[in-house]
């Protein structure tokens, strides 16, 4: 028992490194990845998610928080998760394979001046890389979650948020928060109370 007590008390000290970490050093990163969202909303344009596994839940998460709700009550924004049609998935995964799964969507629905969030704890995996391409060619703006890895995702974003670590569940915990961080900070820069009642 008193191993599991260690064990647990060490955990608690690196998530609070963790989150030191994303209250100082990411901050500028965090504050222009919300800028970027922000603009794209407000010249007309759609946010694109994507990832696997519980970076799909995640990226879930974030467009639901856009579409529906984070805090503010006011209109919808449109945000689009490329995990959700199981239809999509499994066909482009057939047909094409399942590299391709995020960057065909993004073919078909995406343009320029739209913006990807693309989150990968490890920052390799393949189909959140060629969804960046694709996204690169489409001129989109391109956001990052990764870990401390820096992978071929890093590379391809106009701003890379890589959590210092190397353990998946930490990575996605930190990866949460600023999600919602960058809702609260979209919100207040599109919705001020004065636009809110505008609008009402």
């Amino acid at each position: 028992m008193t191993r599991d007590i260690t064990d647990i008390k060490g955990s608690f000290a690196v998530r609070r490194r963790l989150l030191e970490w994303l209250e100082v050093q990411a901050r500028h990163d965090l504050r222009s990845t919300a800028e970027g969202l922000a603009n794209c909303f407000k010249k007309g344009g759609a946010v694109f998610a994507c990832g696997n596994g519980g970076s799909a839940s995640q990226a879930e998460h974030f467009v639901a928080e856009l579409t529906g709700r984070f805090k503010l009550s006011r209109k919808s924004l449109p945000a689009y998760a490329l995990s959700t049609n199981s239809s999509i998935v499994t066909a482009v995964s057939n047909d094409f394979g399942y590299a391709e799964v995020f960057s065909r969507q993004l073919e078909g629905l995406a343009g320029p001046g739209d913006c990807l969030v693309a989150i990968s704890t490890s920052g390799n995996s393949q189909n959140v890389i060629n969804a960046c391409q694709v996204a690169r060619r489409m001129s989109m703006k391109i956001f990052t979650l990764t870990g401390e890895n820096k992978g071929p995702l890093s590379d391809q974003s106009d701003v890379a948020l890589r959590v210092p670590d190397s353990d998946t569940a930490r990575i996605q915990e930190i990866h949460l928060i600023a999600l919602h961080l960058l809702c609260q900070m979209v919100e207040e820069s599109l919705f001020s109370p004065a636009t809110t009642r505008s609008e009402r």
